[in-house]
Formats: structure tokens, sequence, C-alpha cells
């Protein structure tokens, strides 16, 4: 295959992995089961799904302790990360939910600056300025007059970006510490993401008995729909997106990324009939390029799971 075929083919799979990812919020919407429950299936399937791919690629490779114990920083992170979106899914629609999730560009700078001793830019400072200029117009000009429970979905939606960072900073920590203890046998990144996704499974199984919901899928459409949700919107969304990172410059991929909360708020006018004023659309203009100013400084090539 020639360079330029393959640029080609990774362009594809970046989008349609982007795209993928912005139709998760829809599905979550589809399944009608509790947010709780409807994380909890996502991830049990999603690892059960990594994990049979790697052992059918005989490639499961045993992991040090020091592993074992890390990976549940990415396993809790993920489970709260998914606990809280799901809910601000159902509060304030799925194309702002997700929107709000991608504020984990901005925590994962300043952890950056907090933990590994960064410097933060004046693209990174603009690229804040925008963000927080277009949430506005989205939502802080009619913020008092928002219902207590929409506002309670924005921060909801913000904190689903604290927590998908520091998932993102867990993921990182594990690869290092497996690194350190035999580089030579590094467990493959769906090994790792498997383990992630069922230890999450674990603690929102956790988080639903101590909520007293049921776990019974009302129908087979739902099942379906979990069933899509871990399988493309979970495991082949990052498939090709991981793929596809390692061929396209950094800032490529931070502009086909913003795919996802396109897509996501697209469906959410579209199918789900979200009501948008002129303002509301100019400040989703201003929150995605902020978004993607900001991720242009240092965005990793490592894959993670998405929101």
């Amino acid at each position: 295959m020639s360079e330029r075929s393959a640029q080609r083919t990774a362009l594809v799979s970046m989008l349609a992995g982007a795209a993928l990812i912005g139709t998760n919020g829809l599905m979550v919407r589809w399944a009608g089961t509790p947010p709780t429950i409807s994380a909890f299936y996502r991830m049990l399937f999603a690892g059960l799904m990594l994990a049979l791919l790697v052992a059918m690629r005989r490639d499961w490779r045993p992991l040090p302790r020091a592993v074992w114990l890390w990976s549940l920083l990415p396993a809790g992170a993920f489970a709260a990360d998914l606990w809280l979106w799901h809910r601000s899914i159902l509060l304030v629609g799925p194309g702002l939910a997700t929107l709000l999730a991608n504020a984990q560009v901005f925590f994962m700078a300043l952890a950056g600056v907090l933990l590994f001793g960064e410097r933060i830019g004046p693209r990174f400072v603009a690229g804040i300025a925008l963000a927080f200029f277009g949430l506005w117009l989205l939502l802080g000009a009619d913020w008092a007059s928002l219902p207590a429970e929409y506002r309670w979905g924005v921060w909801l939606g913000l904190a689903t970006g604290l927590c998908y960072a520091v998932y993102n900073i867990g993921l990182k920590t594990v690869q290092r510490v497996g690194r350190a203890h035999d580089a030579s046998r590094t467990a493959p990144i769906a090994q790792i993401l498997a383990i992630a996704s069922l230890g999450s499974a674990l603690l929102l199984g956790v988080a639903g008995v101590a909520e007293g919901v049921s776990f019974a899928i009302p129908t087979w459409t739902s099942l379906a729909w979990l069933l899509v949700l871990a399988g493309m919107g979970h495991c082949l969304s990052w498939i090709l997106i991981s793929r596809a990172m390692q061929r396209l410059g950094v800032a490529l991929v931070g502009l086909l990324l913003l795919v996802q909360p396109v897509c996501a708020f697209l469906l959410d006018v579209v199918l789900l009939q979200r009501p948008t004023l002129p303002r509301e659309w100019l400040g989703l203009g201003f929150t995605l390029a902020g978004i993607f100013l900001a991720s242009l400084k240092g965005r990793s090539r490592l894959p993670a799971d998405a929101v």
C-alpha cells in the first residue's frame, strides 16, 4: 500500500471511529435502562469482547502485581466517568453531554502542569478563552432561567471530563509500569483496556446494587442497543482510532476527533428534536474551536476509551 493510500485509509478510519463515538449518547438514550445499568452493561460487554479479541490473537500476557494494582485507577475513573456521563445525557441530552465531557482536554493540561511540570503556552490559554466563551453562549446567557435539573446535568458533564482525564492518566501509568517491569513483553493495549473495562463493570455493578436498581434488561431491543454500544461505540471505534493515530499528524488527529461532539450534537438536534437557537450554534462553534486549539499541544497517541 502506498503512503498516500495509507494516509487516506487512516483518515477514513479516524472519521469513522470518531463518528461512532459520537453516537454513544444516543444509544444510551435508546437502551431504555437506568444510567448506572446502561454503563454497567456497556463495560461488561466491551470488556468481554476485548478479552475475547486478545485471546483469539493468543496475545494475552501475564502481568506483574503492580500493573494489576495500578489498573484500579483507570477502572475506577472510567466507572465514575460513565456514572456521571450517562446521567448528564438524560438531563441535558447526548449532544451537550458529549461536548461537556470533552473538557478532559483542559483537565489533562492542568494535570500536566501540576503533576509533570509542563508549561501552558498562549495557544492553550486562547483555547480555554474560546471554549468558555462558547459555553457562555450555549448556556451562560440563560443560566439563571434554566431548570435546576438541567444545570445539574451541565455540572455532571464537566465532572465527566475530569474523570476522563484521570482515566487517561491512569491508563498511561499502567502501561508505563508494565514497560518498566518487562519492556520486551508489554501487554497489548487491548488487554489493558479489557482489564480496565471489566474493573469498571465490577464497580458499576456495586453502584447499581447500592442504588437498588434492577439489572434486568427490559426488552430485546434494549439488549441490542447495549451490545451495539459496547461493540461499535466502545471497542470498534477505538480500534479504528488507535490504528489511524499511527499515521496522522497531531493537529489533524485533534481536528478529526471533534467529529465526536459535532456528531452527537447534530444527532441530538435531528433525531431528538433538541431546540437550538442561532446563538447556541455560534457557541458550539467557539467551544469546538477552543477544544481543538487547546488539544494541539501534546496530544497523546495512546488510544484511550471514549465517553
